[in-house]
């Protein structure tokens, strides 16, 4: 018998939908034991959410401050597990606070040191350095690091930041104003998940996944945006400097630090609208000269390499 574990966290429950597609032709299977364990905070997180919540969220979510945990249920430490499916999402160009948090815990050790491990991760568009950072927590834990599949919301930058506002200070993925498009990842995508269960229950019922990542990418597992890559990397510099200067001025909530945590809010808006623009001509102008260097970082990013690209 082979046991699989999937341990996710998922505010809006787009990810549990996603992960239940991917698990569903393994789950009937009946030589695999299947376990569920959802990470859940000591103090949930609202949805929706009050904006001025949801950007008081940044400085300790960028700077991966764990929180507390519901412990886990003392029955999925008694199994070893062949496989684990991790599944998370990205919020300020990090991992959800939750899912960092469990990453840090004495049960992710363990559960998680030298298993094979899936990632999954649901994000609007940007998971690129976030998956890194994810990645730097897998070599402290000795995971053995087996797959990664990602599915982000398709629409065009701009129109996905407008569409995922709407979605979580409204609390319902309905069209803005009857028009837009729906937010966050096609119903399609989600539907269509369930093309990967089949290459993962192969692999896992061989004990053997040395192949694995290369047959999702063929599934279609990671699509790679090179100009994201570049904003997302000069991003996280700038989203530094800002959760480190905020959090100096205190403590979620206090108001001495939420005047901050405001302007931190028209500093992203412009940042979106104004100066990406910007980053993508340049972008446009470098490309051939950088070419071969994003053809390298178009592969290492689609890879379970746990080592930084050089």
């Amino acid at each position: 018998m082979k046991e699989l574990l999937v341990i996710y966290y998922s505010q809006s429950g787009q990810l549990t939908e996603i992960l239940n597609n991917i698990v569903r032709p393994i789950q009937d299977t009946e030589s695999v034991n299947l376990t569920f364990h959802e990470i859940q905070p000591q103090t949930p997180y609202p949805f929706p959410w009050e904006e001025e919540k949801f950007y008081d969220t940044f400085p300790e979510t960028f700077n991966q401050v764990p929180i507390p945990l519901k412990d886990p249920d003392p029955e999925i430490f008694n199994k070893q597990y062949d496989l684990i499916i991790f599944g998370y999402q990205i919020w300020f160009l990090t991992p959800a606070p939750p899912a960092n948090s469990f990453l840090k815990s004495a049960a992710a050790t363990k559960l998680m040191k030298n298993t094979p491990v899936i990632t999954v991760i649901g994000c609007r568009n940007m998971w690129v350095m976030a998956h890194e950072k994810t990645k730097k927590l897998f070599m402290d834990l000795e995971v053995q690091y087996v797959g990664n599949i990602v599915l982000a919301d398709r629409n065009l930058n701009h129109i996905s930041v407008i569409t995922i506002a709407h979605w979580l200070m409204g609390g319902k993925k309905t069209r803005y104003l009857g028009f837009f498009p729906m937010p966050g990842i096609s119903q399609k995508d989600i539907d269509e998940a369930v093309k990967f269960g089949e290459p993962i229950r192969n692999a896992l019922l061989k004990g053997n996944f040395t192949d694995l990542q290369q047959i999702l990418l063929e599934e279609g597992a990671i699509h790679i945006k090179p100009f994201l890559i570049t904003v997302d990397r000069r991003a996280n510099v700038l989203f530094g400097k800002w959760a480190n200067f905020i959090a100096k001025k205190g403590g979620p909530g206090e108001t001495k630090r939420l005047k901050w945590v405001k302007l931190f809010k028209y500093y992203l808006f412009f940042a979106i609208w104004a100066i990406a623009p910007i980053v993508f001509i340049l972008f446009l102008l470098t490309f051939l000269p950088m070419l071969s260097r994003i053809k390298k970082e178009k592969t290492y990013y689609s890879s379970v390499e746990l080592n930084r690209i050089k």
